[in-house]
């Protein structure tokens, strides 16, 4: 059995971790309600631009455009999303296994004919593991999202796709839906894929002005761009939520430890005392 001293010394070092995880909690609670209030007031414009956009090009009779043209796959770009950071659950790993299935789905076509855009140090080093090198520095991106960092680098995608450099873009990151859920995310970013009308949905006859090619060119990259934007808040929104979750597992277990080594401290504190009791009255029996 330990000794008090160190039984003493584990709660005091407990007490100190629970006191770390315990403000860490409250830190990523604050900058929780922040990411969350920011993807809450953006998603619903994106999927509303999107579903305009869609219902745009299932109502024309010619809705075919540069972004929605399905070609052989030779070149394909992997755009993935994590964190800087550590200490918040599975995130990462997932994020991380995700894309090591995804590279594994592309391997006939080479790892040079793979392309990996990592935002964030975690998922970074991960396709270095994997043996890519990233495309680009985003490490800034990911701690805080940027909408003009966000448009760069969907328009360096958008240039890829069109000038033929990569023939598909895929997208993984974390959908936001709550602070206890969060779902690991894989789609296509190009082409451009249209998404069957609901049933009951009556086709829309647009007027389009000036015309449809100029709305298609300025409509597009605009969602693609948002897409991106979004992605990078979810992502950003999901980290925040996972890590609260985490510290505050951290910081439960660390007070249930806290009470079995109350509990060992005091039992082997009392043991102490009988034994010291029973010296001393075996210790009278003895001069008698």
């Amino acid at each position: 059995m330990a000794s008090l001293k160190e039984i003493k010394s584990r709660i005091q070092s407990v007490k100190s971790t629970q006191k770390i995880t315990s403000a860490m909690k409250m830190v990523s609670s604050a900058k929780l309600r922040k990411a969350q209030k920011a993807i809450e007031n953006l998603f619903p414009y994106e999927q509303r631009l999107n579903g305009l956009l869609n219902n745009f090009l299932s109502a024309e009779e010619n809705n075919s455009s540069v972004f929605s043209e399905t070609r052989e796959v030779k070149r394909v770009a992997i755009v993935v999303f994590s964190s800087n950071s550590s200490l918040c659950g599975g995130y990462n790993s997932n994020v991380a296994k995700l894309l090591a299935q995804t590279v594994e789905n592309y391997h006939k076509l080479g790892r040079e004919h793979i392309l990996i855009f990592p935002i964030g140090k975690k998922v970074a080093k991960a396709s270095r593991k994997l043996g890519f090198a990233p495309e680009t520095n985003f490490e800034a991106m990911a701690d805080k999202p940027s909408y003009a960092e966000a448009m760069n680098l969907a328009d360096d995608l958008i240039n890829l796709f069109k000038n033929r450099d990569i023939d598909k873009i895929e997208l993984i990151y974390h959908h936001f839906k709550s602070k206890s859920s969060q779902v690991l995310t894989s789609e296509i970013f190009l082409p451009f894929q249209l998404k069957p009308a609901e049933k009951g949905t009556v086709a829309l006859d647009y007027i389009v002005e000036p015309d449809r090619d100029t709305i298609m060119s300025e409509l597009i990259p605009k969602v693609l761009r948002l897409k991106i934007y979004t992605a990078l808040l979810d992502s950003n929104a999901s980290e925040h939520a996972a890590r609260t979750m985490a510290m505050q597992m951290a910081t439960d277990n660390a007070t249930d430890l806290l009470q079995e080594l109350s509990l060992q401290y005091n039992k082997s504190r009392q043991q102490a005392i009988t034994n010291e009791l029973l010296d001393i009255i075996g210790g009278s029996f003895g001069q008698n």
